[in-house]
């Protein structure tokens, strides 16, 4: 019988999710043999402030990935949301190289790396010194594993200011997605420009 690969766990506030996001995961899952994917919304990020309501952000990342499980995740930072679940065994946790260049600011950081290995997705032409900073600082550098990823150029940010504007996101955004902030009258104009258009 096969072995089955790890868990991967995908966090973030998903606000809205875009095709970055899934182009992240998709690969991820390739290239790491990972057996499934736990999307974890965070309720509350302990590193940025989110206007949409969890509940809403939960739902667009069900849209986003229809064949994963999608959980809301209540802990604000991620050393307590894997010290609350000792079953998992040994996941991988996704992060863009960006990110994985703040890790070291982040609570406990080489306590995240003995309890779950990072799967960090790399960009073609990305300067690798800036990810050697990190991990010539941490305790196990080796539980650190570098995936490539084709370059996405969309962000969260930028697609609810277009959204707020009455723009069309095109593809930057799945279907499904788009249909639910419709549905859900998510990212409307701010309250001195509602009459504008």
């Amino acid at each position: 019988m096969p072995e089955k690969g790890p868990l991967g766990l995908f966090g973030g506030a998903f606000d809205p999710p875009h095709r970055g996001h899934v182009a992240l995961l998709e690969a991820a899952r390739r290239q790491l043999g990972l057996e499934r994917v736990l999307v974890l919304v965070s309720a509350d990020p302990g590193h940025k402030r989110v206007a949409t309501p969890a509940a809403d952000r939960l739902a667009l990342a069900r849209a986003a990935f229809p064949d994963e499980p999608v959980e809301l995740d209540e802990h604000p930072r991620t050393v307590d949301l894997l010290r609350a679940h000792p079953e998992w065994a040994d996941p991988v946790f996704l992060l863009g190289a960006d990110e994985f260049c703040d890790f070291l600011e982040w609570k406990e950081p080489d306590e995240v790396l003995r309890r779950a290995r990072l799967g960090v997705a790399t960009r073609p032409g990305y300067p690798r010194g800036r990810l050697d900073r990190v991990l010539a600082r941490l305790e196990e550098p080796g539980r650190v594993l570098f995936f490539e990823l084709e370059p996405v150029a969309v962000a969260s940010r930028e697609l609810r200011a277009l959204l707020a504007d009455g723009g069309d996101p095109g593809d930057a955004i799945p279907a499904a997605v788009l249909a639910e902030i419709r549905r859900r009258v998510l990212y409307p104009p701010p309250p001195g420009r509602l009459g504008s258009a």
